[in-house]
């Protein structure tokens, strides 16, 4: 017997998802093409730059007057 109560299980999770519905998949719609080792390069180049960057938050009063 676990240590959870019964009335703290989430009665949803319990149940494995429904199969994907038949129309998400595209019977022959065409491959993407690959992305040539230029576009990888540029998305690495990108990606790092991203992750080193820090955003700084608009201040509180901006988003106030934006609404």
């Amino acid at each position: 017997m676990s240590s959870t109560p019964q009335h703290d299980v989430d009665h949803a999770l319990a149940y494995p998802e429904p199969p994907a519905s038949p129309l998400w998949h595209r019977h022959g719609a065409p491959k993407p093409r690959p992305l040539t080792p230029d576009q990888q390069q540029r998305n690495r180049e990108l990606l790092d730059l991203a992750q080193r960057t820090t955003r700084t938050p608009r201040p509180t009063e901006t988003l106030a007057k934006a609404s």
